[in-house]
């Protein structure tokens, strides 16, 4: 099996990914490397305080929870936008599951140019969520990712990684404006039933979310203006079911979209490895400029 983890400056998204039902045609002779079946899932508070143990006894835990064995892991790939907690999980990963982790970080092969001005400004995630988009499909593409901040991503037709735009996410701007006023109460974050609210707390509620959607939806129209019509645009993130159905421009919720692109990163760099956990986590630098390499950056 297959364990990778989603670290966001809020929340960690983890997942548990297995072999398909049949192995492909080249790799009958061998361990399978391609984990295409994701068996669980589950978003956990990022906590930079716990220790290895705290976070061992928490992953052990989930894995009991829904009768996986930490002894069946093969192979651990991480993104990480919060850097303090990369060796506290890299601990956790030798110590409860036996395997050094891959971490998405400079020397790691994604298989897409970065188009940034320095490729080691990008966060990691960003990365992540490209080229999963672009694998599953394809360019031109919008990825937006709602998380602590919202980033919107752009990838070429030509699976090249060009930029994007990062923005307050919506549950900073409604702590902002809670902090901010001393009668407005804090308030669930949903999309209301009507745009004019007949209380205080049905007017907080349609100025967060109508005013958040306006803040996407306009954003979009410009990309898509630069990037053309055909492009996809699709969302994934904490949040992107809730904002992303009420876009005009997003087509597709992907929830899984990252867990999804560390699982694809993770393959492309141990092939030929038997299907086994990476003794490392570089390549060469010639070869890191190729393919693109990246940076966790707090962008979440």
């Amino acid at each position: 099996m297959l364990f990778v983890l989603d670290v966001g400056n809020t929340n960690t998204v983890l997942g548990v990914f297995a072999h398909a039902e049949k192995p492909r045609p080249n790799e009958v002779d061998g361990e399978p490397l391609h984990y295409e079946r994701l068996l669980a899932h589950w978003r956990v508070a990022t906590r930079q305080g716990s220790t290895v143990d705290e976070y061992g006894v928490l992953f052990r835990n989930l894995f009991s929870m829904a009768s996986l064995e930490a002894s069946a892991i093969r192979g651990i790939v991480i993104s990480s936008v919060v850097p303090p907690l990369d060796p506290v999980l890299r601990q956790v990963c030798e110590r409860y599951f036996n395997s050094k982790p891959l971490l998405i970080e400079p020397g790691v092969k994604t298989g897409m140019p970065v188009h940034y001005d320095n490729p080691a400004e990008v966060g990691a995630d960003r990365v992540v969520n490209a080229v999963a988009a672009f694998e599953k499909y394809g360019g031109p593409c919008v990825i937006v990712d709602f998380g602590t901040a919202t980033t919107f991503d752009c990838v070429s037709a030509k699976g090249e990684y060009l930029g994007g735009v990062i923005c307050p996410g919506i549950g900073i701007s409604a702590d902002a404006l809670f902090q901010r006023t001393a009668r407005l109460p804090r308030v669930e974050i949903r999309k209301p039933a009507r745009v004019i609210g007949t209380n205080t707390v049905g007017s907080l509620q349609s100025g967060l979310y109508y005013g958040y959607l306006g803040l996407v939806d306009g954003i979009l129209e410009l990309l898509l203006k630069e990037m053309g019509e055909e492009t996809k645009v699709l969302a994934t993130g904490g949040l992107g079911s809730m904002i992303g159905t009420g876009s005009k421009y997003i087509k597709t919720v992907d929830d899984l979209l990252t867990l999804e692109g560390l699982r694809i990163i993770w393959e492309r760099n141990v092939a030929g490895r038997s299907g086994l956990a990476p003794k490392g986590s570089s390549i060469s630098s010639k070869a890191a400029k190729n393919s693109g390499a990246v940076t966790p950056r707090s962008t979440r």
